[in-house]
């Protein structure tokens, strides 16, 4: 499949991987939306039904590397057309779950799936794509993500209210049986497969350039949601319309549709020295939101900017990562591959927790100051692992 440019079967491959991530995604983050309904369902307050959203996170954080680097030397195609089978029996079972034990276990084992297939899914689009063309292909698979922000989650809470909660999973059920005759048509049959230990696999982890370009990523999203998690009380400080903030929130998702498109750019050429100033232009768009927020226009611009800016970071420190353990550890890239969904979901409780407590101390704006330093962080972080490349190249 390796040729100059990008075949029909390497389009079907790219929208059968974007499509998986779009299931993934919408079954991931559409339960933030009926909590209120499981949590009444089930006769449990709100914070223990929050609970099925962190146990997610932490067990997508904590278990997809460890499972990545037990399962380097599975048939890929073979594992994915599995995981992708157990995602919907897991997602059918949800639909008939009668008590907080058994959603929290199916939440639990679903996570481990998604972290998993989402590695795989940046490995195959990776492996399978010409050089060139490869940062034009993750960023597809990331937008699957963005449209499951935008499109699938909406349409799974509308769903749930008409029918119940379970009917949302129901929906990630029968998208995940699209995603699976998606995948068993269009998944090639020779891809990569390396046999290597446990230790082989974590060796990786013991390099400080790896630690280094995790820690870009974590920052670069640590920025953003130090900001975005607090975004509905900032738009209600801005006057903004409790009937018009879910507008708001939807035209945010959309924006960050473009933020996919330009990720794949800036990772075409150079992606790293380029990330260098993006995100000097994050920490600018990031602090400007102190005083935009004065006036409702402005600041509303100054938030879709933010949009924008926000996942310019995912292709570029990707490939990045894979490109990386290419060099240190080559029977580790499967490993590697999981680090960035990691970092962003680490990234993610960091800066949410970080903008929180600055939140809680005063002044609710002082939150867009810590976005500005933390992706100041980010850059400075870019800055010293272009360097380590510039002197690397030159030493070989």
């Amino acid at each position: 499949m390796k040729t100059a440019n990008l075949s029909k079967r390497h389009w079907l491959l790219i929208l059968t991987l974007s499509l998986l991530t779009f299931v993934l995604g919408t079954s991931e983050f559409v339960i933030v939306g009926i909590l209120t309904d499981i949590s009444s369902s089930l006769h449990m307050t709100n914070a223990k039904a929050g609970t099925l959203v962190s146990a997610f996170a932490i067990t997508f954080a904590i278990a997809t590397p460890l499972v990545m680097s037990a399962t380097s030397h599975f048939p890929k195609r073979k594992w994915m057309l599995f995981l992708i089978g157990s995602f919907i029996v897991l997602n059918a079972l949800c639909v008939i779950s009668t008590n907080y034990i058994m959603l929290l276990a199916l939440r639990i084992l679903t996570a481990i799936v998604t972290g998993v297939l989402i590695s795989l899914a940046m490995i195959v689009a990776s492996e399978t794509m010409p050089i060139k063309k490869r940062g034009l292909a993750i960023s597809f698979v990331f937008g699957g993500f963005t449209l499951a922000n935008v499109v699938g989650v909406p349409i799974g809470i509308v769903i749930a209210e008409w029918y119940g909660w379970n009917a949302s999973f129901m929906l990630t059920t029968f998208l995940g049986g699209l995603a699976f005759l998606a995948s068993f048509f269009f998944l090639p049959n020779k891809l990569s497969q390396v046999r290597s230990s446990i230790r082989d696999q974590f060796s990786l982890m013991t390099q400080p350039r790896i630690l280094i370009a995790f820690f870009i990523p974590a920052l670069g999203f640590g920025a953003t949601y130090a900001v975005f998690t607090y975004l509905v009380p900032i738009l209600k400080g801005m006057g903004a319309p409790n009937n018009s903030i879910s507008l708001i929130l939807f035209g945010y998702g959309f924006i960050s549709i473009f933020s996919n498109i330009l990720a794949g750019k800036i990772a075409s050429h150079n992606a790293i020295g380029r990330l260098r100033f993006v995100f000097l232009v994050q920490a600018v768009v990031l602090t400007s939101l102190f005083w935009t927020t004065n006036h409702f226009i402005l600041g509303l611009v100054n938030i879709y900017l933010m949009s924008l800016m926000a996942i310019l970071l995912t292709t570029s420190t990707q490939l990045y990562l894979i490109d990386l353990a290419g060099i240190y550890q080559p029977k580790a890239t499967g490993l590697a591959a999981s680090l960035m969904p990691v970092a962003s979901n680490v990234g993610i409780a960091f800066g949410s927790a970080l903008g929180g407590i600055v939140y809680h101390q005063g002044n609710l704006m002082n939150v867009t100051w810590v976005g500005g330093i933390v992706a100041v962080c980010a850059s400075l972080l870019t800055f010293y692992s272009h360097l380590l490349d510039q002197k690397q190249k030159k030493s070989a």
